[in-house]
């Protein structure tokens, strides 16, 4: 351990903690926080059958569903895990370029924690470390993703307290029980941002005859996304655009907020189920320990206006939405990185 101790906090490195997520990473650097929040989207332009990377994060995101033949938008991850793993080591390799610059020769190889899903398998785990140690790491660490939320959002995880996390991220939903230092109980619901946009894009081809892409799910849920009908019934009308499934052309219809609510009623269904099948398997100390603390919300699925008051009512618990829902993990991974108190959560397996 004083090995691995010394190692981390040496002079001059530039040890990075990822949060590989679904939709985002995030990069948070030794000594210097989050540095870089950009979608997981990679573009490979092929030219007389060579496959090359056009662009990546920002500038990928933005070629998603209007690319021409010779160009595909790849996301890499899906439910929180590696689909495509040589694109998923070209987006790491391209991060860590980004966040060096050209500092990249006066520093060894970078040490790497990322964070995975609970519910992933050894298979998935080996696969998001070898994409780490091909992308020019030196060593890879894990972590896992409720506990790096948990950290993230400063809550008790080291005392002998029991706490409820829920992170609502883009591929996945993490429902962990913790205490001192480990999950005492936690599942992994592969319900997340993506199951909520391929909902509004369902719902609206379902009810309107009309196609909208994911672009436009993800903005009309960010924007105007509920987890309840509002109070009046309605909420507020949405203009949306897209193509006529019937005549084949553009069009533009409007839809309200009640009807996003009668959208994401499902997958916020499912997230609903996986916090109450925690509670159901949680210790009674634990449990009791959780009626006091309550259950935080983290992720970018915590946003999505009256959840937190959804999940309140379903439960009778008190919950809370963290200060920064969308960094958590990965300033939780940081933390977990830098700091002595926390390196038992760290996985080298």
């Amino acid at each position: 351990m004083a090995n691995f101790l010394s190692r981390f906090f040496k002079f001059g490195s530039q040890n990075m903690a990822i949060d590989l997520g679904t939709a985002n990473t995030l990069v948070y650097v030794q000594d210097r926080g989050v540095v870089l929040n950009e979608p997981s989207v990679v573009a490979i332009e092929t030219i007389n059958g060579i496959k090359r990377v056009k662009a990546v994060g920002d500038d990928a995101k933005m070629m998603m569903g209007k690319t021409p033949d010779s160009i595909e938008a790849i996301r890499p991850l899906r439910d929180g895990v590696i689909a495509d793993i040589e694109i998923a080591e070209e987006m790491i390799k391209h991060f860590i370029r980004k966040v060096n610059g050209k500092r990249t020769s006066m520093f060894s190889p970078p040490e790497i924690v990322i964070c995975v899903p609970s519910g992933s398998t050894s298979v998935e785990r080996r696969a998001i470390r070898d994409a780490a140690s091909n992308a020019g790491a030196s060593q890879v660490y894990l972590i896992l993703e409720p506990m790096a939320a948990a950290i993230g959002a400063d809550m008790p995880v080291t005392e002998p307290v029991g706490s409820m996390v829920v992170d609502i991220g883009g591929g996945t939903t993490e429902v962990a029980v913790l205490s001192l230092r480990g999950l005492a109980y936690t599942t992994s619901v592969r319900v997340g941002g993506d199951k909520m946009d391929e909902a509004i894009v369902s719902y609206v081809r379902r009810h309107h005859n009309l196609l909208i892409g994911e672009a436009t799910a993800e903005r009309i849920k960010k924007d105007y996304g509920v987890a309840m009908v509002p109070a009046d019934g309605i909420g507020e009308s949405i203009q949306i655009k897209g193509r006529d499934l019937v005549n084949g052309v553009p069009k533009e219809i409007t839809i309200t907020q009640a009807n996003i609510a009668e959208a994401l009623s499902e997958p916020i269904g499912a997230i609903i189920e996986g916090v109450r099948i925690a509670l159901e398997n949680t210790a009674p100390e634990l449990a009791a320990d959780i009626v006091d603390q309550g259950i935080v919300l983290t992720g970018g699925g915590a946003l999505i206006q009256g959840l937190d008051e959804y999940l309140r009512e379903e439960t009778g618990l008190p919950v809370s939405i963290a200060e920064d829902p969308l960094s958590c993990v990965a300033l939780g991974t940081g933390r977990a990185m830098e700091d002595p108190i926390y390196r038992g959560v760290l996985m080298t397996a």
